[in-house]
């Protein structure tokens, strides 16, 4: 056999590998033919959950330094008929209220859990201190479930916010009775009819909101609305949180002080520049993007120094650097109506992060996209209440593996874990 012949025939022997090496990209990603990483459901993690408990909707999610996973969730979703094991003597075999922070390991088992009471997005720091959203941010040490730190707020309420549970301080809530539950997660009963007001307390009601956007502009170097969601860039010692006052604002906090750094609103504005006027935020799907971000902004940082702002009621993504200037917009299923398309952000593991990865509420999919240019590439998932299938997919979290996380809300109410594979 001549050395030519050799070489043809080792080449022919490599070339399976060769081609396995070229679809398996960074840290097993599996890309496929057309350009889209590829997923598969884990039907074994995590693992049911012990002490009867049963979770509420999902808000939030974060991958700790081990690839453990915190699971934030709202146990005040949970109805009558979850709960009938708190009673006594309990009429089912379950369930019991869990606390809202629950520590779940790679195997899926449960390690650790606090109650630091309902909130709204969450990020863990490589020492294992825990920041929940709740009317601030709030730092916990999770192994005594104690509030160590706290992110400076106004101390009045918006009068245009809608109410809710996610930005109730802690201790707030009304004292519970056991085996007494809610009318179930948002998006399972009818809304309430909307409050009708005289003219006189519609105008009362515009004078307050004026009046309050006047004593508390959007520069105020504090959390003013409720928290959408908090993102740790520990290298650079800083803290990303989405404060959901006036559509959202990008705040940045020192990690170790908390005290207020910078921020800015849609297409890099300064604070100092962003619309109190709703108009500026108004936003019809498929039509032109508002000035102003919309609502519900989601939010993360890439290993090289961009910012991405999902503006989810706008089926959108800013992208700007750490400072705050401007780089592009992607828009995303742009005709998806009430609830947005643009959710949580998570990257794939390759250093580069080739891939954004984006949770769809409303549409109930992960959106694959090249971070270079915001083409989607494809995505993964559908409604329904089969595993792998989402019913009000809320958050969304990644490991160093490329292992995704999401968790969900409305009737959904769970974690699920999806590996890269064919």
């Amino acid at each position: 056999m001549t050395d030519i012949t050799r070489r043809h025939a080792l080449l022919r022997r490599l070339l399976p590998f060769v081609t396995l090496c070229a679809v398996t990209l960074y840290v097993g990603l599996v890309i496929a033919q057309g350009g889209a990483p590829r997923y598969r459901f884990d039907p074994d993690w995590p693992k049911p959950l012990p002490n009867k408990w049963k979770l509420g909707g999902i808000t939030g999610l974060a991958v700790d330094r081990d690839d453990n996973v915190w699971v934030l969730n709202r146990p005040g979703d949970l109805r009558d008929l979850e709960l009938r094991a708190e009673l006594n003597p309990p009429t089912a075999a379950c369930c019991v209220r869990p606390p809202s922070m629950i520590h779940i390991n790679k195997a899926g088992d449960v390690i650790g859990s606090f109650d630091p009471g309902t909130g709204h997005g969450m990020d863990v720091d490589s020492k294992g201190f825990v920041y929940v959203g709740q009317d601030t941010v709030r730092k916990y040490d999770p192994k005594s479930g104690k509030q160590v730190g706290m992110v400076a707020r106004v101390p009045e309420s918006d009068p245009a916010s809608g109410g809710g549970t996610a930005g109730q301080a802690p201790g707030s809530a009304p004292a519970r009775v056991p085996g007494r539950g809610s009318s179930g997660p948002l998006g399972t009963f009818p809304a309430p009819p909307a409050v009708a007001r005289t003219p006189a307390e519609q105008a009362a009601r515009t004078a307050a909101i004026a009046a309050y956007r006047v004593k508390y502009p959007p520069s105020t170097p504090m959390i003013v609305g409720g928290i959408e969601e908090i993102r740790i860039d520990e290298p650079a010692n800083e803290m990303y949180v989405a404060d959901n006052y006036l559509g959202g604002r990008v705040m940045v906090f020192a990690l170790d002080t908390l005290a207020f750094k910078r921020g800015w609103g849609a297409y890099g504005r300064p604070l100092s520049e962003v619309s109190t006027n709703d108009a500026d935020r108004a936003y019809t799907p498929g039509g032109p993007m508002p000035k102003e971000f919309r609502g519900h902004l989601t939010l993360n940082v890439s290993n090289d120094g961009l910012v991405y702002a999902a503006d989810r009621n706008a089926n959108r993504i800013h992208v700007t650097k750490k400072d705050g200037t401007f780089v592009k917009e992607f828009i995303v299923s742009p005709n998806t109506g009430d609830g947005g398309s643009t959710g949580g952000v998570g990257f794939s593991p390759d250093r580069g992060q080739r891939f954004l990865f984006i949770s769809d509420l409303t549409n109930n999919h992960i959106w694959f996209l090249n971070r270079a240019d915001g083409k989607v590439v494809g995505q993964m998932g559908s409604m329904g209440e089969n595993g792998g299938q989402w019913f009000g997919l809320h958050m969304i979290a990644v490991d160093s593996r490329g292992n995704i996380y999401t968790g969900e809300v409305f009737n959904g109410e769970r974690v699920q874990r999806f590996v890269p594979g064919r």
